[in-house]
């Protein structure tokens, strides 16, 4: 039964495919546009069974007359909202990943079976998606046909992982209190940690780009093999929430085994069904873990969790006998100790576990005698202290704590203690890079960054496990790595000056058309990627290069390989061709200077004739924030691209290339500030650290110690 559901104008515009102030437009200048039904003045909702019907309306401004295509997904995610209620909707989108992952793993017989009548695939589809996913209705009724016919639709335009996605994020956009997600640096940064995921892209940081990290990206800069004797094939999150820790294991290694437990039982099922979609081998599970464990006696290894925090009724009464309490039993105001007992109670010998854990667990002195024990047998190796704001929505900054269960007793030698508090732009790189030092048996004493601590030295009264307090100061810092720093900067403050873009002040009006009309000049092409499905086989050799879309937002060289990457055929890029993500946070067009990599998902790859249109040119105009309007809605994981609705101004090529040439050094410019930038900010560090600690001192007298005479003298001109 079709309920009628209510639409915010936010909702409208994603069902038109315009923007908001569109909508304010149309309820000043159409009096026949639906009156309110609900919300409030500043928020109002609509009927959307009136809002349907006014859209579609011949002559309506919203309708798909008006050579715009009304966007299907929109459409189909009301159709969800109005035949199942709030409660039930978790349900229905679950049931509909079900039948997704149903697609994907057996992609022929449903096209076979969706050849059939409705009744007919009323009747066969529950027993068939059964045998893939058990935890499917055995009934299914015939008017719901439809709606599944049309996820299917979406799932061969995005693939089904993709189309899943889409409804995930528009339920969790009206339920957000049901999920707190983990930020993905955090997640990449706690598997690198765990030893999962050895081939990690390099690259430098995207000049210009301010936007958060992109889905699927991993920790930067990296390199190196897995630890010595340590194979990770099996991951546990024991309160996987979304699954963001367990997505990410999989984005790493397609042949890892994921298993995870949820207490909410929507939520629970809603992660089974993202996860499945990615990996044959994953297993999540419902209940509350440390009351009903569902995964007693299994091992893995590697655990990676975000716990809740500060839990006064995490069973503190009925669990007291526990055996998992192997280093004592947690105090009642100590949630998280009992979290890191059940982590290192489900990990193998040798095994790797990494959780986030907020400060007062190293230094509340109800936790010592836990905290002792832990120390004295080996469990923990490291404290790893996370920058203010590396986790959105927690007031204080967070650590990372890396704990193992050793195979033989042995006797406890050091703590690696890590501080990336000074260090927000690059703390997962430091981290790392410390982290492997250390486990490879080298000692570290960075000051205020990192350094390996004895046991000993711990085992106070206290037994604080602040990494900050363990540090070494900068009294002895080198003076060179000051004079050295200063010297960079002054060099990239001139290189800041002779790059700043000149440009004429002439306003003048550009002659826009939208992309798509270029293409049908035959101005340009436009390449798409599809992944393999299963079944199907790929013209693309094993081991070749592969363009991602993270290796366009971080403007670096192709970093993936098939068949991690697998795509259906060979599309191979060349110099000049301009690269576009299909979802992004801000919007990026990258002008390609090498060609003969693969192109890989997710990307719009468009190839100008240079004869007829600038790359450059191209590119600068399709990442200005002028075209943000004619791409799609904003969602939790970014903007989805429709290139073919960007607008470019329509120029001769020579008034192309001059455009083209400015961009080139505005793109200089951009990436010449943000080093300076990040220069400054380390020399700003090393000096307080220095001043502080002793290691520097204020200059004498007239001594010129700043910036050279000449940097000085332009600073005060300009």
């Amino acid at each position: 039964m079709r309920r009628d559901v209510q639409v915010t104008a936010a909702d409208i515009a994603r069902l038109a495919g315009v923007g908001r102030a569109a909508v304010s437009n149309w309820r000043r200048r159409h009096a026949d546009f639906p009156q309110p039904v609900g919300g409030t003045a500043t928020s109002p909702a609509f009927s959307l069974a009136e809002i349907r019907a006014w859209l579609l309306s011949p002559g309506s401004p919203g309708s798909a007359g008006h050579d715009r295509e009304l966007p299907s997904d929109e459409w189909l995610w009301q159709d969800l909202r109005a035949v199942a209620g709030d409660d039930d909707l978790a349900d229905l989108i679950a049931d509909l990943g079900a039948f997704l992952v149903y697609t994907h793993r057996r992609a022929r017989d449903w096209a076979e079976l969706a050849a059939g009548d409705d009744a007919a695939v009323a009747a066969a589809l529950p027993e068939r998606i059964r045998e893939v996913v058990p935890a499917f209705p055995a009934v299914l009724p015939p008017d719901r046909v439809p709606l599944i016919r049309a996820v299917a639709r979406l799932g061969t335009e995005r693939g089904a992982s993709g189309a899943f996605e889409f409804l995930r994020e528009r339920y969790f956009e009206t339920h957000s209190r049901r999920l707190h997600p983990t930020p993905r640096e955090i997640t990449e940064l706690s598997l690198e940690l765990a030893g999962l995921g050895a081939e990690v892209p390099t690259g430098p940081r995207v000049p210009g780009d301010a936007g958060p990290e992109p889905a699927g990206s991993r920790v930067r800069g990296v390199p190196g093999p897995e630890s010595p004797g340590r194979r990770v094939r099996s991951v546990l999150d024991p309160v996987c929430g979304a699954g963001d820790h367990l997505l990410a294991a999989l984005d790493r290694s397609s042949a890892v085994r994921v298993m995870g437990q949820e207490a909410d039982p929507a939520v629970a099922r809603l992660t089974a069904v993202r996860l499945a979609l990615r990996g044959d081998d994953t297993d999540v599970r419902t209940g509350d873990s440390l009351r009903a464990d569902a995964f007693p006696g299994e091992t893995a290894d590697a655990v990676v969790c975000n716990p809740p925090f500060n839990d006064r009724a995490w069973g503190y009464e009925e669990l007291a006998s526990d055996p998992r309490w192997e280093y004592g039993l947690p105090p009642r105001m100590e949630s998280e100790l009992a979290w890191v007992q059940h982590a290192l109670a489900h990990l193998r010998p040798d095994g790797v576990a990494v959780l986030l854990m907020p400060p007062a667990v190293g230094n509340r002195r109800s936790g010592r005698r836990i905290r002792g024990q832990l120390l004295r047998r080996g469990a923990l190796r490291a404290v790893i202290g996370l920058p203010a704001g590396a986790v959105p929505n927690v007031a204080v900054a967070l650590n990372l704590w890396v704990l193992c269960r050793p195979a033989e007793p042995r006797t406890p030698g050091h703590v690696l203690m890590i501080d990336t508090s000074g260090r927000p732009g690059d703390y997962a790189e430091a981290a790392v890079a410390a982290w492997r030092r250390f486990d490879a048996g080298e000692e570290l004493d960075e000051p205020g960054v990192s350094r390996t601590v004895p046991v000993i030295d711990l085992l106070d009264d206290e037994i604080d496990l602040t990494p900050a307090r363990h540090l070494s100061t900068a009294a002895h810092l080198p003076p060179e790595r000051v004079t050295g720093t200063r010297d960079r900067l002054a060099d990239l403050l001139r290189t800041v000056a002779e790059l700043t873009p000149a440009v004429r002040t002439e306003p003048r009006d550009l002659p826009l058309v939208p992309l798509s009309e270029l293409l049908r000049r035959g101005m340009l092409t436009l390449h798409q990627q599809a992944p393999v499905r299963p079944g199907e086989e790929t013209e693309v050799a094993d081991g070749s290069a592969v363009l991602t879309a993270e290796d366009v937002v971080l403007d670096r060289p192709p970093s993936g390989r098939t068949p991690e990457h697998a795509v259906r055929r060979e599309i191979l890029t060349r110099p000049g061709d301009v690269a576009v993500p299909q979802v992004v946070r801000v919007p990026v067009a990258r002008v390609l200077t090498r060609g003969g990599a693969v192109l890989g998902t997710h990307l719009h790859l468009l190839r100008p004739d240079p004869e007829a249109l600038d790359a450059d040119f191209l590119a600068g105009f399709l990442s200005g924030p002028a075209n943000l309007r004619h791409y799609g809605p904003a969602s939790s994981t970014g903007i989805r691209v429709d290139v073919r609705r960007a607008e470019v101004p329509l120029l001769p090529i020579e008034e192309q290339r001059a455009y083209g040439e400015a961009f080139r050094r505005l793109a200089s410019f951009s990436a010449a500030l943000r080093e300076t930038a990040e220069v400054g900010e380390n020399l700003i560090r090393l000096t307080a650290d220095g001043l502080t600690h002793g290691g520097l001192q204020p200059p004498a007298g007239d001594d010129s110690s700043g910036p050279p005479h000449d940097v000085k003298k332009e600073s005060r001109e300009r």
